[in-house]
């Protein structure tokens, strides 16, 4: 909701709604430059559903060469270590260099990181779902031996190192999601101020009951297959998480 909110405000929005997705599936490397293991395919995935209008307008505040990195499946790239910037680019210039160009698109995440923080034109939201997975290992792992691996931790993929901290003056939502089976984390977690943490109760059976009324009303659901105990079902089932209700309740029969 709050970044439906921000968006109609003319915000410029950061959403990430798969915050797992970053630390699962694709290549992985080691990049000897950083000491952070790069994966260019999210990179690349999460560039293609940026908000590009947005962007367009605002212009670059950093000039330094994007250093590359391995590209998706491809290898390095023969007798060149970065790309320069154009004069005058703009954020929008900077992602399609990204999409465009396997070797930067971790680079180019990075990078769109700190200029984030140097956009003062329009106010800036970053939010990212289910981001308690970026606070244990990654489906990655290192081989130590002929025989044994060691499991990368979130923290050490370099697109996660760059986003998940919330030591910082911008404005940052982070959500839990217990759906991603993580398990339940300390309190105190590394880069996040003590009292960011807000717990945010399930639906209660009056609240439920409001909730699928509206969406009756708003023809989400079929009005023949609305009933008390039809609505009370898909309550039951989703434990009152009101995303898992806001999705089977439209398959309602």
């Amino acid at each position: 909701m709050i970044v439906h909110w921000a968006r109609n405000e003319g915000w410029l929005v950061l959403y990430a709604p798969r915050g797992r997705e970053w630390t699962h599936g694709g290549f992985f490397y080691k990049n000897p430059e950083t000491g952070f293991w790069d994966t260019p395919l999210q990179a690349e995935n999460y560039f293609l559903k940026y908000n590009e209008s947005r962007i367009q307008s605002l212009p670059c505040q950093i000039f330094d060469p994007i250093r590359l990195g391995e590209g998706a499946g491809v290898g390095w790239m023969k007798g060149v270590e970065s790309m320069a910037l154009p004069e005058g680019a703009t954020l929008y210039d900077l992602l399609q260099m990204g999409i465009k160009y396997t070797h930067a698109a971790v680079g180019v995440g990075v990078r769109l990181r700190e200029e984030l923080s140097l956009v003062k034109d329009v106010p800036v939201l970053i939010a990212i779902d289910q981001y308690n997975n970026w606070f244990t290992f990654s489906e990655y792992e290192e081989p130590v031996t002929v025989r044994s691996r060691r499991p990368i931790h979130a923290r050490e993929v370099a697109m996660v190192n760059a986003f998940r901290s919330m030591m910082h003056d911008d404005m940052m939502v982070g959500a839990f999601s217990h759906s991603t089976a993580v398990g339940k984390l300390r309190l105190e977690l590394p880069n996040v101020p003590i009292d960011a943490r807000v717990n945010m109760p399930r639906y209660s059976s009056d609240e439920a009951e409001s909730v699928c009324h509206y969406y009756l009303w708003q023809r989400l659901i079929r009005r023949e297959a609305f009933s008390e105990e039809s609505w009370k079902k898909v309550y039951y089932l989703a434990n009152g998480n009101g995303a898992e209700m806001r999705w089977l309740l439209p398959l309602m029969r």
